[in-house]
């Protein structure tokens, strides 16, 4: 009984640290306002996965077997909200971050909860690396924490990364395509998402 934690790990670290809505976001965010800035922003998406892991734990799963047309719903206003953000993105310009409010804890908070990926990354936690017989809390637990710090080391990362690409970029004219690679990536990230789920 017990949770694989070192292939977990592995698994984790490719997962979080690749490209997603999430990563996407926060690349945005740190290229927008710097990593300092966006650190309430970082704070809130990586807290935001515990709001996925913790019900899938302790039976979402269940309920998802159940109610399939209900998780349905859920992922198709997820996609929504991603492109959402994508359209902000695009429509935004580093060089106007002075007149802009920096997106906050709780706006970091909703990002995974309404990002498809990482569902699919909890879910395939549960189901491929917990042995059958395990606790309930002990399994959550493993894979909160597990997840939680491989998140501190990639979402930071990623927002520096946003970060570095607009001190080269900020106010130049390459500035406004920067913004809709950044837009395009996110919105190519949720459809490879959906297209890997079909």
């Amino acid at each position: 009984m017990g949770v694989e934690v070192f292939s977990f790990l592995i698994f984790a670290s490719a997962m979080v640290g690749t490209p997603g809505p999430a990563n996407m976001v926060l690349l945005s965010a740190g290229a927008r306002f710097g990593l300092r800035r966006a650190l309430p922003f970082v704070a809130g998406v990586l807290l935001g996965k515990q709001l996925i892991i913790w019900p899938i734990g302790y039976g979402l799963m269940e309920v998802a077997g159940r109610a399939p047309q209900a998780f349905e719903v859920l992922k198709w206003a997820s996609v929504a909200y991603i492109f959402w953000l994508a359209w902000r993105i695009a429509g935004s310009r580093i060089s106007t971050t002075t007149q802009t409010k920096v997106p906050g804890f709780f706006a970091g908070l909703i990002v995974h909860p309404l990002n498809p990926k990482a569902w699919a990354m909890v879910t395939v936690g549960f189901t491929s690396f917990v042995a059958e017989g395990t606790p309930t809390f002990t399994a959550t637990a493993v894979i909160a924490l597990s997840l939680m710090s491989v998140q501190l080391v990639f979402h930071p990362l990623w927002a520096l990364g946003g970060q570095a690409i607009a001190a080269r970029m900020a106010g130049q004219k390459s500035e406004k395509y920067l913004m809709w690679v950044l837009a395009g990536l996110t919105v190519a990230s949720v459809l490879l998402v959906l297209m890997k789920e079909g």
